[in-house]
């Protein structure tokens, strides 16, 4: 490399075809300290432009979002309670359910999860009325099983490996509608009282029964005078 005259720097530099702009500018910063510096200055400039070339790549990844995570290896991740009616696919949380399970979105992938749901004042006491494991799919995506727990109030914690600061939490209250008797159907009321059917007929008002004529009576005694 010609370091006696104004040559051409950019051709002593590492080929960078992917960052022209980055190229250019390192050589006009180049070509002003190969003739204002020291020789072992110079060759520390263009040490540290090598390492500049080296790192450009992985910084321009970060900035497409192509290889960042939203945290650090662990941390990602956010827990959802759903109604046992509502998809596992979609990240919203329900804090008033019946029968419910939980659901993970974003974790790391096939990441290990231990959880337990606490009763939680004012209507519980602070005692582990549920727990259990999962393990999450390569896209850092999973759900428990439906699962059911008395009205009231209660705080899940969610545990995993790898975390770096304390358990995600969810609070939500248990209600399930209380089943409404159905009424059962009266008797239909007679419209009509049936009459009822005497076993003799009732006596008609009767005449007072005249007395039968007497006839004459013919004798063959002599009639007197």
């Amino acid at each position: 490399m010609d370091l006696t005259g104004k040559g051409d720097v950019a051709a002593a530099l590492p080929a960078l075809p992917a960052l022209p702009a980055l190229t250019a500018l390192t050589s006009e910063i180049l070509e002003q300290l190969l003739f204002t510096m020291p020789m072992r200055v110079t060759l520390v400039a263009l040490a540290c432009a090598f390492m500049l070339a080296l790192a450009a790549p992985f910084a321009m990844a970060d900035a497409d979002g192509q290889d960042t995570k939203g945290g650090p290896p662990g941390d990602n991740g956010t827990v959802k309670v759903h109604s046992s009616g509502t998809s596992p696919d979609k990240p919203r949380n329900e804090p008033h359910v019946c029968e419910f399970y939980l659901a993970a979105f974003q974790f790391d992938a096939s990441q290990e999860i231990s959880w337990e749901i606490k009763s939680w004042p004012p209507t519980g006491n602070r005692e582990v009325v549920k727990s259990g494991m999962l393990t999450l799919d390569e896209n850092g995506m999973g759900h428990t099983e439906d699962m059911t727990l008395p009205d009231g109030h209660y705080k899940l914690f969610w545990n995993f490996t790898g975390e770096h600061g304390a358990a995600k939490h969810k609070v939500f209250w248990v209600k399930c509608l209380d089943a409404t008797p159905t009424p059962s159907e009266s008797p239909s009321e007679p419209t009509e009282e049936p009459s009822p059917s005497p076993s003799e007929s009732e006596p008609s008002e009767s005449e007072t029964p005249t007395a039968p004529v007497p006839s004459a009576v013919h004798t063959n005694l002599p009639v007197t005078g």
